[in-house]
């Protein structure tokens, strides 16, 4: 073993010490060794073991720990405090500008296990609340873990959302040709992206060639219609070419899931795919209804759009109002009346104002006395603002009894309540499904958040019987949120049909916490795309007297 490994044993046990809150003296100590060590001008593995503690710097304990990894490879007190340790926390130490000791706090106090939960923490503003931590620092931690999380190699919808557009403008210059397409998982709007993939009208050899010379690009994988290529942002980017292959039929069918693909192939085997230009004249060759590429996922869309033409997508512009936001009262950036002002420049008629409740300390939540303040604040601007309108709500936090965390009085003083989960989050599914039926049940629910807390690539989420949430919903008029923030984008598409076929309602809300965040609405539309959600089954697609009118029948029953 060679003396930088021991050192890198010896640092990773000091700041892991401190993480934990052990012995100070102890982690120093452990700091000093691994510091001493490096600078040694003799290998240790080659220095008798009674010389090492004739070392400066090295006492009987340290001496004793070095031998024990010459002797066995291991540290056994290293090993025990990374059992104890959370991944995601040691994940956390390869995050420059957060040391052991803010580690700690963002895992004791803000109850944050994962790099992914760290960046989402920092954009909704609640890193700066903790003591040692302030603006300049929580945008350094957002710039240092989104590079970070650049190289792992998957990405969010909303990240390759953001430079699609000038990848396929930089390969239309390469190429000289216009006939260049989307397609694979990108195309079909599913969450979370390990390749952005495109067909080219070119043969493989020639994309090859003309990519050889491209410094950004390396290529990493060679196939017979396709190459597979690194680029310098960590992206993968699969090219297909067209060598036997008609331009159209490698799109049409890199647009579908393997199952929609086979099941697609076997009823429609005999088109020329060589005489369709598009998408859509494809379908019309089968005589069958048009398939969006996003909604081609399984056998049934098939049979659905045999039967008669599928709804029409929804569109962004179908969202009448900004249900689902925060103000700098808890945890946003901005104040109510800049947030309802942009909302109503994008051309919404309403913003429901949703900030944390007195629980979610770490957002700084609104207590009963504030909540009165703002309240007389909203009326204030309601006054200005008509015939745009702010509704008064409130992210109320479901408590591990699934009680939420004002009285009924209070409850009652809002047009609306968002119950949602966001501590204790390490629930077994018959607790998680507790503490939410129990929510939904609450007289003065009126939508369900964020109904799993994942996010997406930080934290699986709660485990929970979708099917009986939604069934719940039904008996308690509870509606479901779709939450449009790109990291949540939760509830999951692939159980929304259940809910559409039992009639719940589904809210696309952006959460957002800034005003770049009202922007977000536009994700949230894209999962409702593939679940065929419609106007008339979305909360947010009201209008202002539909809202106000369901919210009045909301609170009658």
């Amino acid at each position: 073993m060679e003396n930088y490994q021991i050192a890198d044993s010896f640092s990773l046990l000091a700041k892991l010490s401190d993480i934990h809150g052990e012995n100070s003296f102890k982690a120093k100590s452990y700091a000093t060794a691994a510091f001493t060590i490096e600078k040694l001008p003799m290998q240790l593995s080659k220095t008798p073991h009674g010389n090492i503690f004739e070392i400066k710097g090295i006492g009987e304990s340290t001496g004793k720990k070095i031998i024990e990894l010459l002797d066995t490879g291991v540290l056994k007190v290293l090993e025990d405090i990374i059992e104890k340790t959370p991944p995601g926390v040691m994940e956390l130490l390869n995050i420059k500008g957060i040391g052991p000791k803010k580690i700690a706090t963002i895992w004791k106090e803000m109850e944050i296990e994962s790099v992914g939960e760290l960046l989402y923490a920092c954009k909704e503003n609640r890193l700066k609340l903790y003591k040692g931590f302030g603006e300049k620092t929580q945008h350094n931690v957002i710039e240092t873990i989104e590079f970070y999380l650049k190289s792992k190699g998957s990405f969010l919808f909303s990240q390759i959302n953001l430079l699609a557009e000038d990848v396929k403008s930089f390969f239309k210059k390469i190429f000289l040709i216009n006939k260049i397409s989307f397609t694979g998982a990108y195309a079909r709007q599913v969450e979370i992206i390990n390749e952005l993939q495109l067909v080219i009208d070119d043969t493989t050899n020639n994309i090859e060639k003309k990519l050889s010379a491209v410094s950004d690009f390396e290529l990493i994988e060679k196939n017979l219609h396709d190459l597979l290529y690194r680029a310098a942002v960590g992206l993968k980017i699969r090219l297909y070419g067209c060598d036997e292959i008609p331009f159209m039929q490698q799109v049409f069918f890199k647009n579908c899931s393997d199952e929609f693909g086979i099941a697609f192939t076997q009823q429609f085997n005999l088109i020329d795919f060589a005489t369709c230009e598009t998408e859509e004249a494809v379908f019309k060759k089968c005589t069958l209804n048009y398939i969006p590429a996003c909604q081609r996922e399984s056998i049934a869309i098939i049979e659905k759009a045999k039967q008669s033409p599928l709804p029409p997508l929804l569109q962004t512009s179908d969202i009448k109002g900004i249900i689902h936001s925060h103000s700098n009262w808890s945890d946003g950036s901005f104040t109510i009346e800049e947030m309802a002002n942009a909302a109503k420049e994008k051309g919404f008629e309403y913003l429901v104002i949703s900030d944390h409740s007195k629980s979610a300390f770490y957002a700084n939540g609104l207590s009963e006395n504030r909540i009165k303040e703002q309240h007389i604040y909203i009326d204030e601007l309601n006054k200005q603002l008509a015939p745009f309108k702010i509704f008064k709500s409130i992210e109320s936090d479901i408590l591990n009894d699934g009680s939420l965390d004002y009285s009924n009085a209070i409850l009652s003083t809002f047009d609306l309540v968002i119950a949602s989960i966001h501590s204790n989050l390490k629930m077994s599914e018959e607790k998680a499904m507790m503490r939410l039926l129990n929510a939904i049940e609450n007289p003065y629910t009126t939508i369900l958040g964020h109904l799993t807390g994942r996010l997406l690539l930080s934290r699986k989420g709660y485990p929970v019987d979708h099917n009986k949430i939604i069934d719940a919903c039904v008996a308690n008029n509870v509606v479901i949120e779709l939450n449009a923030h790109p990291s949540r984008l939760d509830i999951d598409w692939r159980h929304i049909e259940y809910a559409l076929k039992k009639n719940v309602l589904i809210s696309i809300d952006p959460d957002a916490h800034s005003l770049d965040g009202l922007d977000d609405i536009r994700y949230g539309v894209l999962v409702a795309q593939k679940a065929l959600v419609n106007k008339e089954n979305n909360l947010s697609s009201f209008g202002l007297k539909e809202l106000e009118a369901f919210l009045l029948k909301k609170k009658k029953n």
